[in-house]
């Protein structure tokens, strides 16, 4: 997905997850799409943040990641939100 992708947000649960990851400084290894590529990380995140309506995380190596963006956080899968699935159904049907 590229930055001007319209944004569709993660769930609450699992950005609760990230939230936590942050608060304790958990090392933790990061897969996201950038630019049609997987990319795999191990940092920290140094904060979670809100700019222009998209939220994102920013790492202490200064990365900052759009949420959309992401596929697992510590092996962990993103899971898809309800409008990203509203979206596929929708795309069934037209």
């Amino acid at each position: 997905m590229d930055n001007t992708a319209a944004y569709i947000p993660i769930s609450c649960s699992f950005y609760d997850y990230l939230e936590e990851a942050a608060i304790f400084r958990k090392s933790s290894i990061i897969e996201f799409e950038k630019g049609g590529e997987t990319v795999i990380i191990e940092s920290i995140i140094k904060t979670l943040f809100i700019k222009d309506k998209v939220e994102y995380m920013l790492l202490e190596n200064k990365q900052s990641i759009r949420l959309d963006n992401l596929i697992s956080f510590n092996s962990k899968p993103l899971p898809k939100s309800k409008s990203v699935i509203l979206n596929e159904v929708k795309n069934l049907w037209y």
